[in-house]
């Protein structure tokens, strides 16, 4: 994750940034006045324009993640509870008939968990019945501890890791009552991380579609595939495009499949293996791109095609997770918010 870049200062008023976003917001939002005072206290704070563009990127994905609604309501949230229960009982060892019996003991609001978990129907709700249960059942550190299965929160359903790390490089603003992953169930604190893992990075795109791959798969993401877009062309490897320059598991011991390509044309690239791991490390900063990896590979592309190699492309990546229930992917979400964006952009 890279620094927020250095941005002018906007040549618009508050005044005017919050009459722009005031107006931009759909028509269906209650509480205008509260969703432009925290949206625009999210640009200020972090010194990133509110132009016309951003606001309306910023409107686009909050549409898509939650329907602005601060914490909504998940249909058959506690089905989907109960399935993922199973899941980390089965990886853990435990047999699932211990769990269910173990959930079935009072907690401490005088209901049984089983019950509340059935009773579920926002993601607060849930993070606070997982938090509940790790911290007084002896299974729930077994099963949960750091591994509280609600990772995304908010109106724009932000990652707890890139908060917690985003707010370690730059202090959050606000008064923190239990957490940094709490913050992010609040409308102030999901839109400050939500603005943030958005727009306050460097990216050299000529369109806003890759910022919202990038929201969906992670910063940079669309730089990269179109790097491992270039690594194929000059290899004859055929590649993943997702994004991910090195392997997404942090423990594993192996080179990825993007690293072992370019392995195999180190003497072409004039570069050795360790020079291209160094290089690989910055996939998620902008300095990537200024690496003599990053030149070359995308030089050499150039050349074998005689042409020059787009810079972004939507990573090719299906989404999972116990919220999905359909086959979708990130080209997918990226289409759908592009789409909402530039409806709020023709907004008079």
């Amino acid at each position: 994750m890279s620094q927020p870049p250095t941005v002018a200062a906007p040549a618009a008023s508050p005044e005017e940034s919050r009459a722009l976003i005031k107006t931009l917001l759909p028509e269906s939002v209650r509480d205008r006045d509260g969703w432009t005072r925290d949206i625009y206290a999210g640009f200020a704070v972090q010194s990133i324009d509110a132009s016309r563009e951003n606001v309306c990127a910023v409107v686009a994905v909050i549409e898509q993640e939650s329907g602005f609604r601060e914490n909504p309501i998940i249909p058959g949230l506690g089905k989907m509870a109960w399935k993922e229960l199973d899941s980390r009982a089965e990886h853990a060892g435990v047999p699932r008939v211990l769990v269910h019996a173990a959930l079935q003991v009072s907690s401490r609001t005088g209901r049984t968990y089983s019950d509340r978990i059935d009773s579920a129907r926002t993601e607060k709700d849930l993070s606070d019945i997982y938090e509940d249960f790790i911290d007084a059942v002896p299974l729930g550190k077994r099963l949960f501890e750091d591994h509280n299965p609600i990772r995304t929160r908010g109106p724009m359903q932000v990652n707890i890791a890139f908060a917690t790390e985003y707010a370690q490089m730059r202090p959050y603003p606000y008064p923190v009552k239990v957490s940094i992953a709490d913050e992010l169930f609040t409308r102030r604190g999901g839109l400050y991380f939500g603005i943030a893992h958005l727009l306050a990075y460097p990216a050299p795109y000529d369109r806003y579609l890759y910022r919202f791959a990038d929201f969906n798969a992670g910063q940079y993401s669309s730089r990269n595939a179109a790097f491992q877009a270039a690594v194929s062309v000059i290899t004859g490897v055929p590649l993943a495009r997702d994004g991910a320059l090195l392997p997404r598991d942090s423990t594993a011991k192996d080179a990825g499949s993007t690293e072992r390509a370019l392995r195999a044309v180190a003497g072409r690239l004039r570069l050795s293996e360790r020079e291209i791991h160094n290089a690989l490390e910055q996939e998620r900063s902008k300095d990537f791109a200024d690496t003599r990896l990053y030149r070359t590979v995308f030089d050499l592309a150039d050349r074998t095609r005689r042409a020059s190699l787009p810079r972004a492309i939507v990573p090719r990546i299906e989404l999972h997770g116990p919220k999905i229930s359909r086959k979708l992917t990130t080209a997918w979400y990226a289409e759908r918010v592009n789409g909402r964006f530039e409806r709020c952009e023709k907004k008079q």
